[in-house]
């Protein structure tokens, strides 16, 4: 398939000699400014952008900075072109994320040769970090698998609350509700993530896991420790792999899906904002699936129950905010959620 690059310079010879040099090779789309460059990104996706630095407007080094700062532009590859020959400009550009300089005038081998560098280098970079997101995605799956085949109460609670999640996720963007907290959100890395948020109840014996029937006082002190456990385990995989970011998103997931917005949670009793975004939209997401279910104690919640719950505990239990995107969603997408069953406590109890 043709690689598609944008030449972004204010200089019409330069445009025309990029253009001749690479046509019959690439998609070339000439473009005499940032600005352009900006307003064409949304309907296509380059796979190189050749950039001028010294442009009136936005310079190469403003455009770059935004494009790295946007998360769905951040990987195009960036080479710079630039009649300064200066280390000051070159450390500076490479320190901003451009991958190659090309001085002008160029020539045409020498500018064929570093396009064919940068996507080859490119093409493997995305390449490798395809395979690495699928060994990712597959052991999560394993990993979460695991602890709910030892829940025989809640099977299927991993894979439905990974499907109500990203429709809450979705609507709150789309709404641009916590739109500061959630800028640069990978949705995807998001969901995955939370399917580990149950990972502690690997520390809690199955006598207890598996009880049929309410839990006494001392073992639901017990079960509740599984939000902490959560908590290390998944420190302990970040201090050995050193996969902060995904890693650091399944910890607040797992360890803060318990809390509650006025205060009366656990582990830590934190309220309102102090509570981690990830895990006020987790004990939301949670509870729900909770409610819907049928235990060998009591019979599943209708979906319209569950929500008049939810309704009602919004501002208590759950961020108010996060509540009503919910609500809203689920007039939209009632078919999304009313096929699925889960698991739940009585209302005077959390949900395992």
């Amino acid at each position: 398939m043709e690689k598609t690059i944008f030449v972004v310079d204010d200089n019409d010879t330069n445009l025309l000699m990029a253009e001749q040099a690479l046509e019959g090779q690439y998609n070339v789309m000439t473009l005499p400014s940032a600005e352009k460059m900006f307003a064409l990104l949304p309907k296509v996706t380059p796979d190189l952008i050749l950039l001028d630095i010294g442009m009136p407007g936005m310079d190469g080094f403003e455009a770059l900075q935004r494009l790295k700062a946007d998360q769905g532009l951040a990987s195009i590859p960036v080479i710079f072109l630039t009649g300064m020959s200066d280390a000051t400009v070159e450390a500076r550009g490479l320190e901003l994320g451009a991958f190659d300089f090309i001085t002008k005038p160029f020539s045409v081998p020498v500018l064929l040769h570093r396009i064919k560098t940068c996507l080859d280098i490119d093409g493997i970079v995305h390449e490798q970090t395809a395979r690495l997101k699928r060994l990712q995605n597959g052991l999560i799956h394993v990993f979460a698998d695991v602890i709910e085949s030892r829940d025989h109460e809640t099977g299927g609670h991993v894979e439905r609350t990974a499907l109500y999640i990203r429709t809450l996720m979705e609507a709150m963007i789309a709404d641009g509700t916590y739109a500061d907290e959630m800028a640069g959100w990978d949705l995807n890395l998001m969901v995955a993530s939370a399917r580990l948020h149950d990972v502690g109840k690997i520390s809690i014996s199955d006598t207890i896991l598996n009880k049929p029937g309410p839990l006494t006082k001392e073992e639901f002190a017990i079960m509740k420790t599984h939000a902490q456990a959560g908590e290390r385990i998944i420190e302990q995989i970040v201090t050995r792999t050193g996969e902060a970011e995904f890693l650091h998103n399944a910890k607040l997931f797992a360890g803060y899906h318990h809390e509650r917005w006025d205060g009366a949670g656990y582990p830590y009793g934190l309220k309102g904002t102090e509570i981690p975004l990830q895990g006020r939209i987790m004990a939301l997401v949670d509870v729900y699936d909770a409610l819907i279910s049928e235990r060998p104690y009591k019979k599943a919640f209708t979906h319209e129950e569950a929500l008049d719950i939810i309704r009602a505990e919004a501002g208590t239990h759950f961020d108010p905010k996060i509540a009503d995107i919910f609500l809203q969603a689920q007039k939209k997408n009632r078919q999304l959620i009313l096929p699925f069953s889960s698991t739940f406590l009585p209302p005077t109890e959390e949900a395992r």
